[in-house]
């Protein structure tokens, strides 16, 4: 598929998602958010990508949903906006593959919301992040309010979205927002190490792992671990099991076969 709003590329067993809209900060209009559910499914069933990677284009990751397409709208056209962004970012969230967001530069409203429906953020110094939609006088809508406090603590996600302020990185490293600060100009470099060491492992196995934790993390611990029970049992139905612990025994690297 040809993108208007995105650079997609496959890079060692690795996909990249750019979104490229440099002179409007990266802003997510309906079509750029068309186009990213396009690419993360196209990512997905691509057997050549093992992990998928998301950033920006110059100096933002996504500086947030675009303004000037939203200002307009009815409460039923925001409403079916804000299910459009949620509906991407969901997908995004509930591919099979891992994704990594590579945070390069502002993560602002639906920027910070789309780096939430990660799995994994890895973000420059220079990064600044926050939900200021009060300031716009209306509530953050593409899943903020849910994915924010799940990931920073029901206090720390009220005062941001309270208040609208932005904050550095190593704040929202602090608040366990981002899992890394790196050095900007590392931090690609970074994010494709990253990706290669989780590449390197079983893909079966993480995509199980992956799909354990999100559905482990909406239900009561106990079912939590049925869940988990059975997804464990299953890996003992794959090669990749066997050929992991005949390597872990034979002291040598395994050779993981299955997609």
């Amino acid at each position: 598929m040809t993108y208007e709003n995105l650079l997609v590329e496959t890079k060692d067993n690795v996909g990249i998602i750019t979104i490229n809209r440099p002179k409007a900060m990266n802003a997510l209009n309906s079509q750029t958010l068309c186009e990213l559910k396009e690419a993360a499914i196209e990512m997905n069933g691509n057997d050549a990508v093992k992990v998928i990677v998301i950033t920006g284009a110059e100096r933002a990751f996504v500086a947030g949903a675009d303004i000037s397409e939203m200002m307009g709208l009815t409460a039923l056209e925001g409403r079916k906006y804000g299910e459009l962004g949620q509906d991407v970012f969901m997908t995004i969230e509930t591919l099979e593959k891992p994704v990594i967001a590579a945070i390069n530069g502002f993560a602002l409203g639906g920027g910070c919301e789309l780096a939430m429906a990660c799995d994994i953020r890895i973000s420059s110094e220079k990064a600044k992040f926050g939900q200021p939609e009060v300031k716009l006088g209306v509530t953050p809508g593409f899943g903020g309010t849910q994915r924010l406090p799940r990931l920073v603590g029901k206090a720390n996600a009220k005062e941001l979205i309270f208040t609208g302020e932005m904050i550095n990185a190593e704040e929202a490293y602090r608040i366990g927002l981002v899992n890394h600060v790196i050095a900007h100009d590392s931090l690609m470099e970074e994010a494709m190490k990253l990706a290669a060491d989780i590449a390197k492992n079983g893909q079966l196995a993480v995509r199980l792992s992956k799909k354990a934790i999100n559905g482990g993390l909406e239900v009561d611990l106990k079912s939590g671990c049925a869940l988990e029970a059975e997804i464990f049992g299953i890996c003992f139905s794959t090669e990749d099991q066997k050929e992991g612990m005949k390597a872990f025994i034979e002291k040598r690297e395994a050779g993981f076969k299955e997609k």
